[in-house]
Protein backbone atom coordinates (compact mmCIF):
# COMPACT_ATOMS: atom_id res chain seq x y z
CA UNK A 1 0.00 0.00 0.00
CA UNK A 2 1.02 3.60 -0.48
CA UNK A 3 2.64 5.35 2.46
CA UNK A 4 0.25 7.02 4.88
CA UNK A 5 -0.68 10.51 3.63
CA UNK A 6 -3.39 12.13 5.75
CA UNK A 7 -5.21 15.27 4.60
CA UNK A 8 -3.59 18.42 5.92
CA UNK A 9 -6.29 19.04 8.51
CA UNK A 10 -5.68 15.58 10.01
CA UNK A 11 -1.89 15.59 9.86
CA UNK A 12 -1.15 16.88 13.38
CA UNK A 13 0.51 14.13 15.43
CA UNK A 14 -1.48 14.82 18.58
CA UNK A 15 -4.78 14.80 16.70
CA UNK A 16 -3.75 11.50 15.11
CA UNK A 17 -2.88 10.08 18.54
CA UNK A 18 -6.14 10.97 20.30
CA UNK A 19 -8.69 10.75 17.49
CA UNK A 20 -9.00 6.93 17.29
CA UNK A 21 -10.22 6.74 20.91
CA UNK A 22 -12.36 9.86 21.21
CA UNK A 23 -15.81 9.01 22.65
CA UNK A 24 -17.74 10.92 19.99
CA UNK A 25 -16.67 8.25 17.47
CA UNK A 26 -18.13 5.32 19.43
CA UNK A 27 -21.68 5.47 18.07
CA UNK A 28 -20.49 5.45 14.46
CA UNK A 29 -17.89 2.71 15.02
CA UNK A 30 -20.39 0.52 16.86
CA UNK A 31 -22.97 0.98 14.10
CA UNK A 32 -20.40 -0.23 11.60
CA UNK A 33 -19.49 -3.07 13.96
CA UNK A 34 -23.08 -4.17 14.64
CA UNK A 35 -22.65 -7.54 12.91
CA UNK A 36 -19.38 -8.24 14.71
CA UNK A 37 -20.81 -7.25 18.10
CA UNK A 38 -23.91 -9.39 17.59
CA UNK A 39 -21.76 -12.40 16.68
CA UNK A 40 -19.27 -11.93 19.54
CA UNK A 41 -19.33 -14.14 22.61
CA UNK A 42 -17.26 -14.12 25.74
CA UNK A 43 -14.42 -16.64 25.69
CA UNK A 44 -12.32 -17.40 28.78
CA UNK A 45 -8.99 -19.01 27.93
CA UNK A 46 -6.97 -21.25 30.23
CA UNK A 47 -3.45 -19.85 29.91
CA UNK A 48 -1.73 -22.32 32.22
CA UNK A 49 -0.49 -21.88 35.80
CA UNK A 50 -4.07 -21.15 36.88
CA UNK A 51 -4.26 -17.93 34.86
CA UNK A 52 -7.31 -17.07 32.75
CA UNK A 53 -7.73 -14.34 30.18
CA UNK A 54 -11.00 -13.31 28.57
CA UNK A 55 -11.66 -12.20 25.03
CA UNK A 56 -14.52 -11.56 22.64
CA UNK A 57 -14.74 -14.16 19.89
CA UNK A 58 -16.73 -13.71 16.67
CA UNK A 59 -17.14 -16.45 14.08
CA UNK A 60 -18.69 -15.47 10.73
CA UNK A 61 -21.62 -17.49 9.38
CA UNK A 62 -20.53 -20.49 7.31
CA UNK A 63 -21.58 -18.86 4.04
CA UNK A 64 -19.47 -15.75 4.79
CA UNK A 65 -16.27 -17.44 5.91
CA UNK A 66 -13.05 -16.90 4.02
CA UNK A 67 -12.16 -19.81 1.70
CA UNK A 68 -8.91 -20.03 3.67
CA UNK A 69 -9.82 -20.28 7.33
CA UNK A 70 -8.15 -17.58 9.39
CA UNK A 71 -8.10 -16.68 13.08
CA UNK A 72 -7.07 -13.12 13.87
CA UNK A 73 -6.07 -12.42 17.49
CA UNK A 74 -6.09 -8.68 18.26
CA UNK A 75 -4.43 -7.03 21.27
CA UNK A 76 -5.23 -3.57 22.63
CA UNK A 77 -2.82 -1.10 24.23
CA UNK A 78 -2.26 -0.37 27.92
CA UNK A 79 -5.55 0.44 29.70
CA UNK A 80 -7.46 -0.28 26.50
CA UNK A 81 -9.69 -3.32 26.07
CA UNK A 82 -11.46 -5.56 23.60
CA UNK A 83 -13.99 -2.72 23.29
CA UNK A 84 -11.43 -0.06 22.33
CA UNK A 85 -12.59 1.75 19.20
CA UNK A 86 -9.41 1.07 17.22
CA UNK A 87 -9.75 -2.66 17.97
CA UNK A 88 -13.45 -2.70 17.07
CA UNK A 89 -12.71 -0.89 13.81
CA UNK A 90 -10.06 -3.39 12.70
CA UNK A 91 -12.10 -6.38 13.93
CA UNK A 92 -15.13 -5.19 11.93
CA UNK A 93 -13.16 -5.14 8.70
CA UNK A 94 -11.64 -8.58 9.34
CA UNK A 95 -14.99 -10.09 10.31
CA UNK A 96 -16.56 -8.75 7.12
CA UNK A 97 -13.82 -10.54 5.17
CA UNK A 98 -14.73 -13.89 6.73
CA UNK A 99 -12.16 -14.03 9.52
CA UNK A 100 -12.78 -15.55 12.92
CA UNK A 101 -11.75 -12.70 15.24
CA UNK A 102 -10.64 -12.87 18.87
CA UNK A 103 -10.30 -9.53 20.65
CA UNK A 104 -8.19 -10.55 23.63
CA UNK A 105 -8.11 -8.64 26.92
CA UNK A 106 -4.87 -8.47 28.83
CA UNK A 107 -5.11 -9.26 32.55
CA UNK A 108 -7.14 -6.65 34.50
CA UNK A 109 -8.33 -5.00 31.27
CA UNK A 110 -11.84 -4.91 29.91
CA UNK A 111 -13.45 -5.45 33.29
CA UNK A 112 -11.64 -8.76 33.93
CA UNK A 113 -10.21 -7.84 37.34
CA UNK A 114 -11.91 -10.80 39.04
CA UNK A 115 -10.41 -13.49 36.80
CA UNK A 116 -6.96 -13.46 38.42
CA UNK A 117 -5.97 -12.33 41.90
CA UNK A 118 -2.47 -11.14 41.05
CA UNK A 119 -2.05 -7.70 39.52
CA UNK A 120 -1.35 -7.00 35.85
CA UNK A 121 2.06 -5.80 34.79
CA UNK A 122 3.68 -5.66 31.37
CA UNK A 123 6.15 -8.50 31.97
CA UNK A 124 3.38 -11.11 32.19
CA UNK A 125 4.27 -12.57 28.81
CA UNK A 126 3.78 -16.30 29.58
CA UNK A 127 0.03 -15.92 30.06
CA UNK A 128 -0.38 -14.13 26.73
CA UNK A 129 1.68 -16.85 25.04
CA UNK A 130 -0.60 -19.35 26.78
CA UNK A 131 -3.74 -17.57 25.58
CA UNK A 132 -2.54 -17.52 21.97
CA UNK A 133 -1.55 -21.20 22.17
CA UNK A 134 -4.98 -22.07 23.56
CA UNK A 135 -6.73 -20.07 20.83
CA UNK A 136 -4.77 -21.96 18.19
CA UNK A 137 -5.67 -25.27 19.85
CA UNK A 138 -9.35 -24.33 19.55
CA UNK A 139 -8.92 -23.59 15.81
CA UNK A 140 -6.13 -25.92 14.65
CA UNK A 141 -7.18 -25.73 10.99
CA UNK A 142 -7.05 -21.90 10.89
CA UNK A 143 -4.11 -19.73 9.92
CA UNK A 144 -3.18 -17.73 13.01
CA UNK A 145 -2.60 -14.00 12.61
CA UNK A 146 -1.72 -11.48 15.33
CA UNK A 147 -2.13 -7.71 15.38
CA UNK A 148 -1.51 -5.38 18.29
CA UNK A 149 -1.36 -1.69 19.07
CA UNK A 150 1.18 0.02 21.34
CA UNK A 151 1.71 -2.31 24.35
CA UNK A 152 -0.40 -4.88 22.50
CA UNK A 153 2.02 -4.67 19.58
CA UNK A 154 4.91 -5.16 21.99
CA UNK A 155 3.21 -8.28 23.37
CA UNK A 156 2.54 -9.63 19.86
CA UNK A 157 6.20 -9.39 18.89
CA UNK A 158 7.31 -11.00 22.14
CA UNK A 159 4.80 -13.80 21.60
CA UNK A 160 6.27 -14.23 18.14
CA UNK A 161 9.76 -14.53 19.61
CA UNK A 162 8.50 -17.31 21.91
CA UNK A 163 6.25 -19.00 19.33
CA UNK A 164 8.51 -21.86 18.27
CA UNK A 165 9.36 -22.70 21.88
CA UNK A 166 5.63 -22.72 22.72
CA UNK A 167 4.61 -24.74 19.66
CA UNK A 168 2.63 -21.86 18.15
CA UNK A 169 2.43 -21.49 14.35
CA UNK A 170 1.90 -17.86 13.35
CA UNK A 171 1.26 -16.89 9.74
CA UNK A 172 1.70 -13.15 10.23
CA UNK A 173 2.18 -10.48 12.92
CA UNK A 174 1.53 -6.77 12.52
CA UNK A 175 2.62 -4.52 15.40
CA UNK A 176 1.46 -0.90 15.24
CA UNK A 177 3.60 1.61 17.16
CA UNK A 178 4.76 -1.07 19.63
CA UNK A 179 6.50 -0.03 22.81
CA UNK A 180 10.20 -0.48 22.02
CA UNK A 181 12.06 0.65 25.14
CA UNK A 182 9.61 1.23 28.03
CA UNK A 183 12.08 3.53 29.79
CA UNK A 184 12.05 5.86 26.78
CA UNK A 185 8.26 5.77 26.57
CA UNK A 186 7.84 6.48 30.29
CA UNK A 187 10.17 9.46 30.03
CA UNK A 188 8.31 10.74 26.94
CA UNK A 189 4.99 10.51 28.80
CA UNK A 190 6.38 12.38 31.79
CA UNK A 191 7.99 15.14 29.74
CA UNK A 192 5.47 15.41 26.92
CA UNK A 193 2.05 17.06 26.72
CA UNK A 194 0.10 16.61 29.95
CA UNK A 195 -2.93 15.21 28.12
CA UNK A 196 -1.28 11.80 27.67
CA UNK A 197 0.05 11.60 31.23
CA UNK A 198 -3.30 12.61 32.73
CA UNK A 199 -5.16 10.15 30.51
CA UNK A 200 -3.06 7.18 31.62
CA UNK A 201 -3.05 8.26 35.26
CA UNK A 202 -6.84 8.46 35.23
CA UNK A 203 -7.27 5.09 33.50
CA UNK A 204 -4.71 3.27 35.66
CA UNK A 205 -6.04 4.68 38.92
CA UNK A 206 -9.57 3.66 37.96
CA UNK A 207 -8.35 0.15 37.12
CA UNK A 208 -6.55 -0.16 40.45
CA UNK A 209 -9.68 0.93 42.31
CA UNK A 210 -11.66 -1.76 40.49
CA UNK A 211 -9.02 -4.34 41.39
CA UNK A 212 -9.14 -3.32 45.05
CA UNK A 213 -12.94 -3.43 45.09
CA UNK A 214 -12.81 -6.94 43.61
CA UNK A 215 -10.10 -8.21 45.98
CA UNK A 216 -10.59 -6.04 49.12
CA UNK A 217 -8.77 -8.47 51.41
CA UNK A 218 -5.71 -8.53 49.19
CA UNK A 219 -5.15 -4.95 48.01
CA UNK A 220 -5.02 -1.45 49.39
CA UNK A 221 -3.88 0.96 46.69
CA UNK A 222 -4.60 4.14 48.67
CA UNK A 223 -0.94 5.19 48.72
CA UNK A 224 -0.18 4.03 45.19
CA UNK A 225 -2.94 6.05 43.53
CA UNK A 226 -1.81 9.20 45.38
CA UNK A 227 1.60 9.13 43.69
CA UNK A 228 1.87 12.22 41.49
CA UNK A 229 3.43 10.71 38.39
CA UNK A 230 3.44 7.60 36.23
CA UNK A 231 7.06 6.99 37.17
CA UNK A 232 6.38 7.15 40.90
CA UNK A 233 3.30 4.92 40.59
CA UNK A 234 5.14 2.38 38.45
CA UNK A 235 8.10 2.25 40.79
CA UNK A 236 5.87 1.71 43.84
CA UNK A 237 3.92 -1.00 41.99
CA UNK A 238 7.14 -2.76 40.96
CA UNK A 239 8.64 -2.75 44.45
CA UNK A 240 5.48 -3.91 46.22
CA UNK A 241 3.77 -6.22 43.73
CA UNK A 242 6.47 -7.77 41.54
CA UNK A 243 9.68 -9.74 42.00
CA UNK A 244 11.77 -7.14 40.16
CA UNK A 245 14.37 -5.43 42.38
CA UNK A 246 13.84 -1.96 40.93
CA UNK A 247 12.11 0.04 38.22
CA UNK A 248 14.97 -0.27 35.72
CA UNK A 249 14.93 -4.08 35.80
CA UNK A 250 11.16 -4.13 35.35
CA UNK A 251 11.25 -1.78 32.34
CA UNK A 252 13.98 -3.87 30.72
CA UNK A 253 11.79 -6.92 31.33
CA UNK A 254 9.38 -5.99 28.55
CA UNK A 255 11.66 -4.06 26.25
CA UNK A 256 12.01 -5.45 22.72
CA UNK A 257 15.40 -3.85 22.12
CA UNK A 258 18.78 -5.59 22.04
CA UNK A 259 18.44 -9.30 21.16
CA UNK A 260 14.85 -9.93 22.26
CA UNK A 261 13.49 -10.40 18.73
CA UNK A 262 16.39 -12.48 17.39
CA UNK A 263 14.30 -15.65 17.82
CA UNK A 264 11.35 -14.19 15.88
CA UNK A 265 10.79 -16.42 12.87
CA UNK A 266 7.12 -15.73 12.11
CA UNK A 267 6.71 -13.11 9.35
CA UNK A 268 6.22 -9.82 11.16
CA UNK A 269 5.75 -6.19 10.24
CA UNK A 270 6.55 -3.42 12.71
CA UNK A 271 4.95 -0.11 11.70
CA UNK A 272 5.61 3.13 13.54
CA UNK A 273 5.73 6.84 12.81
CA UNK A 274 8.43 9.45 13.08
CA UNK A 275 6.03 11.83 14.84
CA UNK A 276 4.82 9.39 17.51
CA UNK A 277 4.87 11.39 20.79
CA UNK A 278 5.29 8.27 22.95
CA UNK A 279 7.41 5.79 20.96
CA UNK A 280 10.66 7.36 19.76
CA UNK A 281 12.01 5.96 16.50
CA UNK A 282 15.60 6.33 17.68
CA UNK A 283 15.07 3.13 19.70
CA UNK A 284 14.62 1.15 16.47
CA UNK A 285 18.40 1.23 16.09
CA UNK A 286 18.59 -1.15 19.08
CA UNK A 287 15.96 -3.60 17.85
CA UNK A 288 17.26 -6.89 16.42
CA UNK A 289 16.41 -7.37 12.73
CA UNK A 290 15.89 -11.06 11.95
CA UNK A 291 15.02 -11.84 8.33
CA UNK A 292 11.40 -12.37 9.37
CA UNK A 293 10.96 -8.77 10.55
CA UNK A 294 9.99 -5.94 8.23
CA UNK A 295 10.09 -2.40 9.64
CA UNK A 296 8.20 0.57 8.21
CA UNK A 297 8.60 4.10 9.54
CA UNK A 298 6.08 6.60 8.20
CA UNK A 299 6.63 10.37 8.43
CA UNK A 300 3.21 10.86 10.02
CA UNK A 301 0.64 8.87 11.93
CA UNK A 302 1.07 9.89 15.57
CA UNK A 303 0.69 7.10 18.12
CA UNK A 304 -1.48 4.34 16.64
CA UNK A 305 -3.39 6.91 14.62
CA UNK A 306 -3.12 6.48 10.87
CA UNK A 307 -6.54 8.08 10.39
CA UNK A 308 -7.10 9.41 6.87
CA UNK A 309 -10.79 10.20 7.51
CA UNK A 310 -13.10 10.57 10.50
CA UNK A 311 -15.35 7.68 9.53
CA UNK A 312 -14.78 4.23 8.06
CA UNK A 313 -11.75 1.97 8.39
CA UNK A 314 -8.42 3.72 8.90
CA UNK A 315 -5.34 3.38 6.73
CA UNK A 316 -3.80 1.00 9.27
CA UNK A 317 -6.98 -1.13 9.33
CA UNK A 318 -6.81 -1.56 5.57
CA UNK A 319 -3.07 -2.27 5.62
CA UNK A 320 -3.42 -4.98 8.27
CA UNK A 321 -6.27 -6.69 6.42
CA UNK A 322 -4.28 -6.55 3.17
CA UNK A 323 -1.26 -8.15 4.85
CA UNK A 324 -3.39 -10.80 6.56
CA UNK A 325 -5.12 -11.63 3.27
CA UNK A 326 -1.73 -12.24 1.66
CA UNK A 327 -0.25 -14.18 4.60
Amino acid sequence: MNSFQPPAWLANRHLQSVLPSLPFRRAAVERRAAGLIAASRELVLDCGEGVRLMGRLAEPPAEERSPVRRLAVLLHGWEGSSESLYLLSLATLLFARGYTVLRLNLRDHGGTHALNRELFHSCRLPEVVGAVARAQALYPDHRLLLAGFSLGGNFCLRVGAKAREAGIRIARIVAVCPVLDPATTLEALERGPAIYRRYFLFKWRRSLQLKQATWPDHYDFSELIRDPSLTAMTERMVLKYTDYPDLAHYLRGYSITEGILESLDAPAHLITSMDDPMILVRDLARVARPDSLEVTVTPRGGHCGYMDAIGGPSWIDRLIVDEFDRA
